[in-house]
């Protein structure tokens, strides 16, 4: 076969399944991105939700024996909301990050990868591979970075020339030699907007990042946020963007090129008292389809709780003291002790008084003691 116009053929077939950019990497090992993640580790800056074996996570031919190339795609989703709902008092909204907009974007870069695998095999059955979108061993961005989709940016994301970072990304390992493409040059340069837009400092330098701190991670934690983060997670349900709005290399980049990952106004942008009193079934019936979902409701909601807190809403205060009362959830109980604190502890003295004679979780009660002073 003549892998070179096979490439081609790839790289058109692309564009007809919705694949926005393609590039094509040697699937040799990813050995300078070794010390970076061994460094990670010993500063404790990963999220977790990584792969835990660091050589899997460079090194193609563990996943699949007999590698000779990785094909990197990305897909673009729109950076900006047609029919936004305002938020206005009384009737607050939380906001769930760009990349949790539409359908999973898991589902869709999956379905796109499934037709690429399909399209190859057809033609070389012999052939050998293996696909992964966010949650695969590689890193996706050492991926495509090699790949030339785009240059990684200080903010750790992948930003083209093209798209910006607002893309999707994913890969499939497979054991054909195509021909690499060449990665592109750093285009950062001195800027550094990203790092002081980081609410929390979480950009410790350019290309490093403690996801620890990061609020994209801290929404989805599933325990209580330490304080010192709830004030700046704001009105946020579910990731951050703000690394990505202050980037110059987004100004003005909007694509609204695929129907699935169109952001749902009501659902992207939700009603945060709502939102407090779903049931699981409830949750997954409205927001089962995003990726914002997979960590299930109960992060969300306590991010609601925070989220109303932030914009101080009054009219909040007696779905947070029923939280207060009787939720069986520890972290949310002491989440609602916090906003209510921070809402109208003075009002609210009494019922805060009444909970504290009763509650048993110690963080509870240390957190109402607080308002308590």
């Amino acid at each position: 076969m003549n892998y070179s116009e096979f490439k081609q053929e790839i790289i058109q077939y692309s564009r007809s399944i919705g694949i926005d950019k393609i590039g094509f990497a040697a699937a040799s090992p990813f050995d300078e991105l070794k010390n970076r993640l061994i460094r990670q580790r010993e500063l404790n800056y990963q999220s977790g939700f990584e792969e835990p074996d660091i050589e899997k996570r460079i090194d193609p031919s563990l996943i699949l024996p007999g590698a000779k190339s990785i094909i990197a795609i990305a897909v673009a989703y729109p950076s900006k909301m047609k029919d936004r709902p305002v938020s206005k008092e009384g009737e607050r909204r939380g906001i769930f990050a760009r990349a949790s907009w539409g359908l999973d974007y898991h589902i869709v870069l999956r379905k796109r990868l499934e037709k690429l695998e399909a399209f190859i095999r057809e033609r070389l059955p012999e052939a050998e591979l293996k696909s992964m979108v966010d949650t695969g061993e590689l890193s996706d961005r050492a991926v495509a970075e090699r790949a030339g989709i785009g240059w990684s940016g200080k903010n750790c994301g992948i930003l083209t020339p093209e798209f910006g970072s607002y893309v999707y990304l994913g890969e499939m390992i497979t054991s054909i030699p195509f021909e690499p493409d060449i990665p592109l040059e750093d285009q950062c340069g001195t800027c550094r907007k990203c790092l002081d837009a980081c609410p929390t400092g979480a950009l410790v330098a350019g290309g490093q990042i403690n996801a620890q701190r990061c609020i994209s991670f801290l929404t989805q934690t599933k325990g209580a946020i330490p304080e010192e983060y709830r004030e700046k997670i704001g009105n946020r349900l579910y990731g951050c963007d703000s690394c990505q709005t202050a980037c110059p290399v987004n100004k003005g980049r909007d694509f609204h090129f695929h129907e699935e990952v169109e952001p749902e106004p009501d659902i992207a942008k939700p009603l945060l008292k709502p939102l407090l009193g779903l049931s699981n079934r409830q949750f997954k019936e409205n927001f089962g389809h995003i990726s914002g979902a997979w960590r299930g409701k109960n992060p969300i909601q306590r991010n609601a709780v925070l989220a109303l807190a932030h914009f101080k809403d009054k009219t909040a205060l007696t779905d947070l003291v029923e939280i207060l009362q009787h939720d069986q959830r520890p972290m949310m109980r002491q989440t609602a002790a916090w906003a209510i604190g921070k809402i109208d502890a003075t009002s609210s003295r009494t019922a805060l008084e009444k909970v504290f004679e009763n509650e048993t979780d110690e963080a509870v009660k240390e957190e109402i003691e607080k308002w308590l002073g």
